[in-house]
């Protein structure tokens, strides 16, 4: 486990400029003229990425030239039946030791202390928040993840339940992709929660996880993602598989990909 080099005491938020996503955009365009697919680009290390769902709040993202995996877990708890993503990844971010959500079965750096890191070629903010909804009391904080991967700033917040603070918000800057979980329970935000969240930080493209399609396993105190699409009226919503590819610019309106 890779150790995180000290913050420094005033951050601040980082804007993409302008020119910068003119660039991308016409890059984008020549390269789909010239016959190259949209997860090519990714895969090739310009601009995009392709996201694959491994359920739960398990994602691998690949563009930018880096692999880097959220939240591997074993199959426990509400993730009881689902295969265990045991694949490699140049960075692992988990949101926290627990064995739905950071478990060591997946090959690769695995970060879950709040920090800076330098890896891959990517500039990582872990940024340390309260799990539930009582101060960490109950389930001692998670670790909220920022980062930029092929032209496109993420957001990840697949574990916790904990109100943002207004250096939070600064920190997390307004996100291209935000990954949130919505499933409700002691750990997992709410669907108003969620919706309330991803409203506040402005996200363009949202991915729920950590929610139950069906009937839950035992043990299981989350539920499904149809009240988070309800407090997000408005956004659009799409039904996405178990990949999808995103190219930046994302544009300002808010879409919503369920990706199961």
């Amino acid at each position: 486990m890779v150790e995180p080099t000290p913050r420094p005491k005033a951050p601040s938020r980082r804007f993409t400029p302008s020119r910068r996503r003119m660039g991308l955009s016409l890059g984008l365009g020549l390269a789909l003229a010239a016959g190259i697919s949209q997860p090519a680009l990714a895969q090739r290390g310009g601009g995009g990425v392709t996201i694959t769902s491994y359920g739960h709040s398990a994602l691998l993202i690949q563009g930018g030239g880096a692999r880097v995996l959220l939240n591997p877990f074993q199959a426990v708890g509400c993730a009881a039946g689902l295969a265990e993503p045991r694949l490699s990844a140049d960075v692992i971010l988990a949101s926290s030791r627990l064995k739905d959500e950071g478990a060591p079965v997946a090959r690769g750096t695995f970060l879950v202390k709040p920090g800076s890191y330098r890896l891959a070629g990517l500039k990582i903010e872990g940024i340390s928040a309260p799990h539930d909804r009582v101060g960490g009391r109950r389930f001692g904080n998670a670790t909220l993840w920022r980062w930029r991967q092929g032209g496109l700033d993420f957001a990840h917040l697949g574990g916790t339940a904990g109100s943002l603070s207004p250096s939070d918000r600064v920190l997390l800057g307004r996100p291209d992709v935000l990954i949130i979980g919505v499933g409700g329970g002691g750990k997992v935000y709410t669907g108003q929660e969620a919706a309330e969240v991803a409203r506040e930080l402005q996200a363009r493209r949202v991915i729920p996880v950590q929610y139950t399609s069906g009937k839950p396993p035992a043990n299981c105190d989350q539920g499904p993602v149809e009240p988070f699409v309800q407090a997000m009226a408005g956004a659009r919503v799409r039904r996405s598989g178990r990949t999808i590819t995103v190219v930046p610019p994302v544009g300002d309106g808010t879409v919503i990909e369920l990706m199961r």
